[in-house]
C-alpha cells in the first residue's frame, strides 16, 4: 500500500513554486512568458562576493562545517546586527542555516508542541502555516486586508491570544504585500507581546534591505523583547544570492542551542564556499545593497503607476520588499465567454493562458481578493507585462 505520512498529508504543495513551473514548462514549449509568480532578485551575485566563494573554493573550504556555521561568519553577522541594527548578539546568539526558510522552520519546530497555536496575520507567506502544521501546532489567522495596509492592529492580536498562544510570526518588510510596520506600529505589539509571559515572535526580516520608507526597525530593539523575539535573516534578497542558501536567526542562547540540536541531525551545516561568500557580502561595502534597493524602488512606482490604470484593480503602494499586491475581487463572476473567473487562482490561471504573465492568486497567501506580482524584473518586462494584464482583463465581462 502506498501510503504517505499522515504529516505530508496534512501539507499543501507550495503555490508559488507550482506557478513558476507552470510557467516555465509554457516557456519550454516557445510560449513567450513573463514570469512575475517567483519571489528573488534578478540582479546577479555582486562580483566582490563572487570573488570571495573563488578563494574559498582555492583555500580548500570544502569539508563539513560547524553545525552553527563558522564563527567568522556568525561574528560578521553579530558585527553587521550592532553597526546597522543598534542589536546586540554574540556569535553564540547566531545559528547560519540553508537559508531563511530553514531558519524560520527551525524555529518553528523547535518551540512549537503539538496543539500549541501559532498566530499567522493575513496575507502571509505561502510556508507559514504548512511549518506550523508539520510541527503539529495549530495556525491562528489574523486577517489584515488591503483596507489596513494588509497590516495587523495590538487590538487583533490581544484577541487572537489564548493560553495556547506560542508564536507570532510577523513579516516586515512582507511578502506577498510590501507592506512594512513602522517603530510606532511595531512597539504597539510589542506591548501586548510582552503581557504574556510564554509568547515568542519571529521576526521574518529577510526583505529588511528593500525598504522604501527609510530606515528598517524591528520588534526586538524594544525592551524585554530581545528575549522573546527570533530574528530570521539572510543574503538570499539584499545581495541577490537566492540560490547560495544562506541564512541565520539571531535569538536568546537557548533557542539557538536548540536550533542547533535539530539542525545538527537533518542538514548539518550550510554550504561551506556560501558562507564564505556570504561573510564577504557582510563585511565588505554595501554598495550593491543600496544600488539594488534604488532599482527596485523605481520599479516600484512604476508598476504602481501602470497597475492603477488599470480598470477594475485597487492598487496600494507597497513600502519595501518587490511585491505588488492588488484587489482583483472585482473580477470574480466575470467571464470571457470561455472561462468565467470565480477567485484569485481562477484569474492567476487566466492571467498566465490568456495574457502570458505568471502571478500567484491569493487564496496561497491567505487572502482571496488579491493577487501578487513581482516586479524583480526589468522595468522593460514590466510595462510589457501589465500591458498584457491590462488587455486579458478588458476581455473579461
Amino acid at each position: 500500500m502506498k501510503q504517505l505520512s499522515d504529516r505530508l498529508n496534512r501539507l499543501a504543495p507550495s503555490a508559488t513554486l507550482a506557478m513558476s513551473q507552470k510557467s516555465s514548462e509554457m516557456k519550454a514549449q516557445g510560449i513567450d512568458v513573463i514570469n512575475m509568480s517567483v519571489g528573488e532578485p534578478d540582479f546577479n551575485t555582486p562580483n566582490n562576493i563572487k570573488e570571495a566563494a573563488h578563494e574559498a573554493i582555492d583555500n580548500n573550504y570544502s569539508r563539513y562545517s560547524p553545525v552553527p556555521g563558522y564563527p567568522e561568519l556568525r561574528k560578521a553577522i553579530s558585527e553587521k546586527l550592532a553597526r546597522e541594527n543598534q542589536l546586540s548578539y554574540s556569535p553564540a546568539e547566531i545559528l547560519v542555516s540553508n537559508g531563511a526558510k530553514q531558519s524560520v522552520c527551525n524555529t518553528v519546530m523547535a518551540l512549537v508542541n503539538p496543539g500549541e497555536e501559532v498566530i499567522i496575520p493575513t496575507p502571509y507567506w505561502v510556508s507559514y502555516p504548512q511549518m506550523a502544521l508539520l510541527a503539529g501546532g495549530t495556525p491562528v489567522y489574523i486577517n489584515a486586508g488591503f483596507e489596513q495596509n494588509f497590516k495587523i492592529t495590538p487590538q487583533q492580536l490581544e484577541a487572537a491570544i489564548t493560553p495556547k498562544t506560542k508564536l507570532l510570526i510577523l513579516c516586515s518588510p512582507s511578502n506577498p504585500t510590501g507592506s512594512v510596520y513602522s517603530r510606532e506600529e511595531l512597539q504597539g505589539l510589542a506591548e501586548v507581546i510582552l503581557r504574556h509571559e510564554d509568547m515568542y515572535v519571529v521576526a521574518d526580516e529577510i526583505y529588511e534591505h528593500i525598504n522604501y520608507v527609510g530606515r528598517h526597525e524591528s520588534i526586538a530593539q524594544f525592551e524585554g523583547m530581545k528575549e522573546r523575539t527570533i530574528i530570521v535573516n539572510g543574503v538570499s534578497k539584499a545581495y541577490a544570492m537566492t540560490g547560495w542558501r544562506i541564512g541565520y536567526i539571531a535569538a536568546p542562547e537557548w533557542i539557538v542551542k536548540g536550533c542547533n540540536k535539530l539542525q545538527g541531525q537533518y542538514t548539518s551545516g550550510p554550504c561551506s564556499v556560501s558562507q564564505k561568500a556570504a561573510e564577504a557580502a557582510y563585511v565588505q561595502s554595501q554598495e550593491c545593497v543600496e544600488d539594488m534597493r534604488k532599482a527596485f524602488e523605481r520599479r516600484r512606482n512604476l508598476i504602481v503607476e501602470l497597475a492603477k490604470d488599470i480598470p477594475g484593480l485597487e492598487v496600494n503602494k507597497p513600502e519595501g520588499a518587490f511585491y505588488l499586491f492588488p484587489k482583483c475581487s472585482n473580477f470574480y463572476g466575470k467571464t470571457d465567454g470561455k472561462r468565467t473567473i470565480n477567485s484569485s487562482s481562477d484569474l492567476a490561471m487566466y492571467l498566465l493562458e490568456e495574457g502570458h504573465v505568471a502571478t500567484v492568486g491569493g487564496d496561497a497567501f491567505g487572502d482571496p481578493e488579491c493577487i501578487r506580482m513581482s516586479y524583480a524584473t526589468s522595468d522593460d518586462n514590466i510595462k510589457e507585462a501589465m500591458r498584457r494584464i491590462k488587455e486579458a482583463l478588458a476581455k473579461l465581462h
